[in-house]
């Protein structure tokens, strides 16, 4: 199923020439792998520290941005600069977790905003990419399937906040948007899980 994760590889490709001037200065991914999950926590940090001002929802979405161009740096670092290690392994699956909660869950501090939901998508946001690794574990690969994974989930938050903050009343569509992605997100457990059975499957026939 479709989902912006397909568009990946032409963001690499943008992204491509950054990534070879950081490897040169001695950058390393795991140092970037880093600096997204502390990126992520000062964004939301400041959205807790003031929940009813307008910049820092305006501010989510540029640090949602800079988040996925650095995820997709490390990787890059990492693949085409002779980087991969087991700690980076460890510290992209749990950088992307650990950078959701910090980065999301403010959002159910702001005016408005119904707690539970935003809680709710989170959380089934760790299940599903639980999944996603869980593929690993029974010979299949690392599982991206959609509809809703770690590039939809920032759509979608980051559009609930660019709206609350150009001034867009909150009301009943943020309940309603943020319950449809959760129930795509169940949707998509479903897929990484039966994609990664099927694919296990294969593999040892």
């Amino acid at each position: 199923m479709a989902t912006i994760y397909d568009l990946k590889p032409r963001f690499q490709a943008l992204l491509r020439p950054v990534c070879g001037a950081l490897a040169r200065a001695g950058v390393t991914a795991n140092q970037v792998t880093v600096a997204a999950a502390l990126l992520s926590a000062a964004g939301g940090g400041v959205i807790l520290w003031q929940p009813e001002a307008r910049w820092p929802l305006l501010a989510l979405p540029v640090v949602l941005f800079l988040r996925m161009a650095l995820n997709a740096i490390d990787g890059m670092l990492a693949r085409e600069h002779d980087m991969k290690s087991r700690l980076g392994a460890v510290l992209n699956e749990l950088g992307d977790v650990v950078a959701d909660i910090v980065l999301y869950l403010p959002l159910a501090a702001v005016p408005g905003i119904t707690p539970w939901p935003v809680i709710g998508l989170v959380m089934v946001g760790i299940l599903v990419e639980m999944t996603g690794v869980v593929g690993v574990q029974i010979g299949a690969s690392r599982r991206y399937d959609g509809p809703v994974g770690k590039s939809d989930r920032a759509f979608v938050f980051g559009l609930l906040a660019f709206l609350l903050g150009i001034g867009i009343g909150a009301g009943i569509w943020i309940d309603i948007l943020l319950m449809l992605a959760l129930v795509l997100s169940g949707f998509t457990t479903i897929n990484r899980a039966r994609g990664a059975l099927a694919e296990a499957a294969g593999g040892d026939k």
